[in-house]
């Protein structure tokens, strides 16, 4: 009978003592971390200088990526128009196609332009040093949301039709995939 006694008291002590160890714990890190209880480095901190110049080299990789994107469009342009004339002279109907890409050929002059401003943006790189590295935060804040809005604008004025004409042409070919030849023994 003595053994659960003894059992019990040092499991009671051993929780007491991991209570009161627990209980200590969060009054210090909540201390440490701030009035909202989150762990912020100063503004002007080389933390947050390298996580805007990492927001400022991703930005312009995806500035560089949409314009290359916007040089493919001519050719774009001239595979799905092959495509239609191969259809038309084979008697199908390609009218959703050929109404994907006009609606695609009609908003290229408006994401061009929208694309423009961000190479003098990228040029200038006020608030950043050549190698990207920030020298006056506030600006460099302001220039990295100058260009993102600047690929938003693209992006909006694209109003997805490029994705649209992609979906019908991929419609098209699965509607006329050519059938295979049974195979004879």
């Amino acid at each position: 009978m003595r053994q659960p006694f003894s059992f019990f008291k040092t499991f009671a002590l051993v929780i007491l003592v991991l209570a009161v160890g627990l209980a200590v714990l969060p009054i210090s890190s909540a201390l440490a971390a701030g009035p909202q209880g989150i762990a912020t480095p100063p503004s002007n901190s080389p933390a947050n200088n390298v996580r805007l110049k990492l927001a400022w080299a991703r930005a312009q990789i995806v500035y560089q990526r949409q314009g290359y994107l916007l040089s493919l469009v001519d050719g774009v342009l001239t595979r799905v128009q092959i495509l239609i004339d191969r259809a038309n002279s084979k008697g199908w109907d390609s009218s959703s196609v050929q109404a994907a890409l006009d609606a695609f050929n009609a908003v290229i002059p408006a994401a061009r332009a929208a694309h423009l401003p961000g190479a003098a943006i990228i040029a200038s790189h006020v608030g950043f040093d050549s190698n990207g590295k920030v020298t006056d935060r506030v600006a460099a804040i302001d220039t990295t949301k100058s260009l993102v809005q600047v690929l938003k604008n693209t992006r909006t004025a694209m109003n997805g039709t490029g994705r649209s004409l992609r979906e019908a042409v991929k419609t098209f070919r699965d509607a006329h995939q050519p059938v295979p030849a049974p195979v004879t023994p």
